[in-house]
């Protein structure tokens, strides 16, 4: 087999280098990769032989790499090798998720967020696009290192700044769809429409989707190269890191051109109009670049209906935050919204991305493991000693401390309208706890089934288990608040 399997091989590369000279068309190294044609959602990373830029006199080379992709083995680790590594980026990312909190909770009080409060609406949406866009880079990428597609610096190169042009473009276009969504469910039931706060809603959103967006790819490569040169597992450290000041460079962005447009609303309405126009733009060049490689060309045709469908769910979110911040009973829960949201979707995308690595290993495209076949329980994500089943006990396992230390941090900063009573910290963490639970198991679900139906995980599952997570923070923080409004244990002027 391992004879036939190099044969094969050669044969293969000696196939491409006959097309390569009759269509005298020698490439050199480049972004440009054309690809056959037959590139299909999991394959999200180069397969064996569709090397772009491949040149004929590399052949040898790419046989030796060959060889060593057919040997290379699932990394191992144990259990509390898996909980240190998680350990620090969850902190990090945790401590992010707070200072977003503190910013949401003075920034409520500017006159943009004041007057124009559908801009709330908009927090969850574009928050989420760490998980829409950041997480599944990193989630993607992180399989890549760890099947060896990126061991070669050429389509190390080619595969990064082809997703990171895929992600401008997809950020652009959900800031836009964001901003629409913001209107809709912001003033359309109310029967209020302003034309200027709503040019002022889209370029805001679009402006930070872009910036925001742009800063946090370039951070989330750096963490991901650098993580295989030092031997860390990226799954485990990738996805929390893309978090860790995503909500605040997001939050920061969003409070600033929002109070920047606001200001010229009177004096130079045209600026909301031109700063929109600008990004819109930029977008046919995004589109150039990613379609020059094939697997980010893939998602630029398939990959936008995980990512609308979760900016909608996300927004919902945002309406339920809206709603609940309206209501001067229930302040509060500003501040600990991005902290609640945030932890879940870190921990989920980190579940995410282990069980897709999995089956990228063990498993061919349309079939799943024994364990996963036949209908769903819960027992079946936390229940045995599988490596899926290790890391989702030990990711339950951090949220209560996890919420503990960053309720405290928020405490400690006289931060938020709440205090910490025994009866809030229980009901909060049960919400935490609960969100969590839920969420690993229908990641469980979803990533078996999308590998089973033939769609890449890592770039269709990350999407929707952030924005549930948003979606269910929200939903369940709100509940926990009225609550605790309900049973009395209330005191609305905390950190006033």
């Amino acid at each position: 087999n391992f004879l036939s399997h190099n044969s094969d091989f050669l044969l293969h590369n000696c196939e491409y280098k006959s097309e390569l000279l009759e269509s005298n068309s020698r490439t050199s190294i480049s972004l440009s990769d054309p690809g056959d044609g037959h590139y299909v959602e999991t394959e999200p990373m180069l397969p064996d032989g569709r090397l772009s830029g491949e040149e004929a006199d590399e052949e040898e080379e790419s046989e030796a790499e060959g060889q060593q992709q057919a040997t290379r083995n699932m990394p191992k680790e144990s259990p509390l090798a898996m909980a240190l590594q998680i350990l620090v980026p969850f902190l990090l990312a945790g401590f992010g998720t707070v200072s977003a909190g503190v910013v949401l909770d003075i920034v409520q009080h500017w006159e943009a967020f004041k007057n124009i409060t559908e801009i709330f609406i908009l927090v969850p949406a574009l928050l989420g696009l760490k998980g829409n866009l950041e997480m599944t880079l990193a989630s993607r990428l992180s399989t890549a290192v760890n099947v060896g597609k990126m061991d070669s610096p050429i389509e190390k190169w080619n595969l990064i700044i082809g997703n990171l042009a895929l992600k401008q473009v997809q950020a652009t276009v959900i800031g836009f769809l964001a901003a629409v969504a913001a209107v809709i469910l912001g003033w359309i039931p109310e029967g209020k429409f302003q034309i200027g706060h709503a040019v002022l809603l889209c370029s805001s959103s679009v402006a930070t989707a872009f910036i925001a967006s742009l800063l946090q790819g370039i951070i989330m490569v750096g963490v991901i190269v650098g993580s295989k040169k030092t031997g860390i597992n990226p799954d485990n450290v990738a996805t929390p890191i893309a978090a860790s000041f995503g909500d605040l460079i997001t939050l920061a962005i969003l409070a600033w051109i929002s109070q920047g447009l606001y200001n010229c609303l009177d004096s130079h309405p045209y600026v909301s109009s031109l700063v929109c126009a600008f990004f819109m733009c930029l977008t046919p060049l995004w589109m150039v670049i990613s379609s020059k490689h094939p697997a980010s060309r893939q998602l630029l045709y398939s990959g936008w209906e995980p990512v609308i469908t979760a900016m909608f769910i996300s927004s919902i979110g945002g309406l339920i935050l809206d709603k609940t911040v309206s209501d001067p009973n229930l302040a509060g829960i500003v501040v600990y919204t991005p902290v609640i949201n945030g932890i879940g979707g870190n921990l989920v995308a980190i579940q995410s991305s282990r069980i897709s690595t999995y089956l990228h290993f063990h498993s061919t495209p349309g079939e799943v493991p024994e364990e996963a076949k036949g209908c769903y329980y819960p027992c079946r994500t936390f229940c045995g000693t599988g490596a899926n089943n290790r890391s989702a006990q030990v990711l339950l396992l951090l949220v209560i401390p996890g919420h503990l230390i960053f309720l405290y941090t928020i405490d400690l900063m006289e931060r938020g309208h709440t205090s910490l009573t025994p009866v809030f910290m229980v009901v909060y963490l049960a919400a935490a706890l609960f969100q969590v639970f839920l969420l690993l198991c229908i990641a469980d679900w979803m990533v078996h089934s999308m590998w089973k139906s033939g769609k890449d995980p890592d770039s269709f599952s990350i999407p929707y288990l952030t924005a549930l997570g948003d979606l269910l923070g929200t939903a369940f923080l709100a509940l926990s608040f009225q609550f605790l409004w309900v049973i009395g244990d209330q005191d609305s002027d905390v950190g006033d």
